[in-house]
């Protein structure tokens, strides 16, 4: 273990500098985020190669020693502050006294679609740091290989974001482009259908039947949704079914329903896949053992 001597204040220097990390301009020059909290950090901690000091105060180490356990035995410098400089550090009101540094972890968008992805999710104008952190969650949980932040969306590492994706932000590729087309172009070369979320479209959950299809989510921004002009250029939209009385979903509870509406349908369709070759492959035991009789 590394441990820098002495404990920091929120006037140490590397404090300091670590508190530039809450902005947009400090983390992009600096190529480095923070992740706050017990889940973020432990996720963080799952590829340590990622994280290049740990900020905790005396009795956050107390509480949670394997964490601490885990920097050190992956050689990750250690920095004991006290509760100032955990306040300095924090977001939220109440610090938990534990802070990682972190590269970021975005990636171009060719690499981040590499391979055959199936599930897609473009964030297209999405302002909210908190809404933006769920939905990353979401397609952590419904198997998304990809969240693309598209136009002018918020950034993935906003302090706020990482909370709330609750540490998936370091489970699946994160890519940005500000050129929505392009990320349309790059989809469909890749055998994604882009299908806008839509609360006024005509096709919904209900009557679309090509969910099993490959297929690229697009979520538009909370006030104003997508663009004309990204609407479109989608391949097709689908809204979710409103069955009561509610005007209509906020946007991480509507990219959870249409994401796990693919999800199921493609996994609905890889099991009878799976139970044709099975019956076949029967079948042609049987076929073999009636000649071998």
């Amino acid at each position: 273990m590394t441990r820098r001597p002495g404990v920091f204040t929120h006037r140490t220097p590397r404090v300091v500098a670590a508190r530039k990390l809450t902005t947009r301009g400090g983390r992009q020059r600096a190529g480095r985020f923070l992740a706050e909290g017990t889940q973020a950090v432990r996720e963080a901690l799952r590829t340590p190669q990622r994280v290049h000091e740990l900020f905790v105060t005396d009795a956050a180490a107390r509480r949670h020693p394997e964490l601490v356990g885990t920097a050190t035995e992956a050689g990750v410098t250690i920095s004991e502050i006290d509760a100032g400089a955990a306040e300095l550090l924090s977001e939220t009101v109440t610090p938990q006294g534990i802070v990682a540094v972190c590269e970021l972890l975005d990636v171009p968008l060719a690499d981040a679609l590499r391979g055959t992805p199936r599930l897609v999710v473009v964030l297209a104008g999405i302002a909210d740091p908190g809404n933006a952190g769920t939905v990353i969650r979401v397609a952590d949980a419904a198997g998304a290989d990809v969240v693309v932040f598209a136009g002018d969306a918020v950034d993935a590492h906003n302090g706020k974001c990482v909370r709330a994706s609750t540490g998936s932000v370091f489970h699946l590729p994160l890519a940005r482009e500000n050129d929505v087309s392009a990320v349309y172009d790059a989809c469909r070369a890749h055998g994604l259908r882009v299908v806008a979320a839509d609360g006024a479209a005509t096709e919904d959950l209900d009557t679309a039947t090509d969910l099993a299809e490959p297929t690229a989510w697009v979520f538009g921004n909370e006030a104003h949704g997508l663009a004309a002009e990204d609407m479109a250029a989608a391949d097709g939209a689908i809204r979710v079914p409103i069955y009561g009385e509610a005007e209509s979903l906020n946007l991480a509870t509507a990219a959870a329903v249409c994401l796990y509406a693919s999800a199921r349908a493609y996994r609905a369709e890889r099991g009878r896949s799976q139970r044709v070759t099975d019956d076949a492959a029967r079948s042609q035991g049987k076929n073999r053992a009636r000649k071998e009789s």
